[in-house]
């Protein structure tokens, strides 16, 4: 809801008429994925657990546009649907927490750790393989309360929705991405719009960071080469310098037992051909079942 209050605000910005004819009207919905939460979204439907009833309310023509965390949109859209725009891009690291420890080395042997991203879990497998690691989900507070309650040692939430709901304070440690590489499209706000709705795509076209776009859709075009998703342990970064694109991936074993990774340097013009060659070319390197989980 705090991004698409970020949104909406945009819009108005943008546009004052929306707001004076009473246009613009914000509508909850209800995912899957917002409600169970007990077990990780890999075992539940992934992340269009997240999506598909907005999906289904866009193709219905109940809303007109839908705001998401673009690390959960799936790198395949439906058909009919378009990315309208993507939001200037907040700080793409990742946040260590914890109320026993002042920073992620410090964690004792066979410390507990919760998470519910198997791409933290095989990171942190990969930098510490005695740790227990469980699945831990739910909002800020929810995840909070875990910790105080002693379930777990320390958690990780991304760095931006701390910021967006001004809670960076409960950050123990910020996590440079040259430690722990980031998800694919960490910290970045995109909208979605039916395909053919061409005055939503002209408001939202107003509202889009070119920087961001670049970043985003380089990782996004990784993720989509390894087919990625919420089962698949996955981290990519494309930062721009100037008009050059720097694009790190990499993919992990589930386990953490290995990893692999590649670079590009490219034009940024070139941004969805750098992430999809750097993707196909950790998929061409992995070994059948690289991504399975252990027995």
């Amino acid at each position: 809801m705090v991004q698409t209050e970020q949104a909406a605000d945009m819009l108005r910005g943008a546009h004052p008429d929306l707001d004076e004819d009473g246009r613009l009207v914000i509508d909850a919905v209800k995912t899957t994925g917002d409600l169970v939460l007990d077990r990780p979204l890999s075992e539940i439907g992934g992340k269009g657990l997240f999506t598909k009833e907005l999906d289904r309310a866009l193709m219905d023509r109940r809303i007109d546009m839908a705001v998401h965390s673009m690390k959960d949109l799936e790198t395949w859209l439906p058909d009919g649907m378009a990315i309208g725009c993507v939001l200037p891009r907040a700080d793409v690291r990742d946040a260590f927490i914890s109320y026993t420890v002042s920073a992620l080395k410090e964690l004792p042997q066979g410390a507990r750790v919760g998470t519910a991203s198997i791409r933290r879990k095989a990171q942190l497998l990969n930098m510490r393989p005695d740790l227990d690691i469980g699945v831990i989900r739910g909002n800020v507070q929810t995840r909070l309360g875990k910790l105080e309650a002693g379930e777990f040692d320390a958690t990780f939430l991304a760095l931006a929705g701390l910021d967006r709901l001004g809670r960076r304070d409960v950050a123990t440690e910020i996590i440079e991405p040259d430690v722990f590489l980031p998800a694919c499209a960490q910290g970045a706000i995109g909208v979605t719009c039916r395909a053919d709705d061409t005055e939503t795509l002209e408001y939202l076209a107003t509202l889009n960071d070119p920087a961001s776009n670049t970043t985003v859709m380089c990782e996004r075009a990784l993720l989509d080469a390894l087919d990625g998703s919420c089962r698949t342990p996955i981290a990519g970064l494309a930062r721009l310098s100037g008009d050059r694109l720097l694009l790190k991936g990499m993919i992990f074993r589930p386990d953490g037992s290995e990893v692999l990774s590649a670079e590009r340097e490219g034009a940024a013009s070139d941004a969805e051909a750098m992430g999809r060659d750097a993707g196909e070319e950790l998929r061409a390197r992995a070994a059948p079942g690289f991504f399975d989980e252990p027995d």
